[in-house]
């Protein structure tokens, strides 16, 4: 992935078919992270009224953030092919908010391995969808992130 420009507030964005696709795959994965994974508080139980209300509210905020992502993927002038590649057409709202998407995903997948302190020891049939989907997150985030602060 390369940045090829930033013209009125767009950052334009050079993909691989090959990266575009893997990206397309990591975003659909949105959301990852499991309700109920955020408590309001670990040392207050009592409170269950307000944690109620904080998952709903995350659970809100996650259905908009898939719809506007479905539209975001399906908006033909974001991508654009050029040439063998495809031309990534972002705002600097959309890249912030890409981000947030891509680091649900993952999070969401580190959960999903029972948030490992260490390295997984042991990759199998069970752990390997969750790792690829972390790795890949993580990488598309650096690569965004690495680019952005050329």
């Amino acid at each position: 992935m390369k940045l090829i420009g930033i013209e009125d507030g767009r950052h334009e964005f050079l993909l691989t078919r090959r990266e575009k696709d893997l990206l397309l795959l990591v975003l659909r994965l949105y959301p990852r992270i499991p309700a109920g994974h955020q408590p309001l508080s670990k040392t207050r139980p009592e409170e269950k009224a307000n944690q109620r209300l904080l998952d709903e509210a995350l659970a809100e905020a996650r259905m908009e953030n898939k719809k506007a992502l479905e539209a975001l993927l399906s908006d033909t002038k974001r991508f654009k092919q050029q040439g063998s590649g495809w031309r990534l057409s972002l705002s600097s709202t959309d890249v912030d908010w890409l981000l947030q998407v891509l680091n649900d995903v993952r999070i969401g997948s580190w959960v999903q391995l029972g948030s490992p302190e260490q390295p997984l020891k042991e990759l199998n049939v069970r752990t390997a969808p969750a790792l690829w989907a972390m790795e890949m997150a993580g990488a598309f985030q650096m690569s965004f992130l690495e680019l952005l602060k050329a």
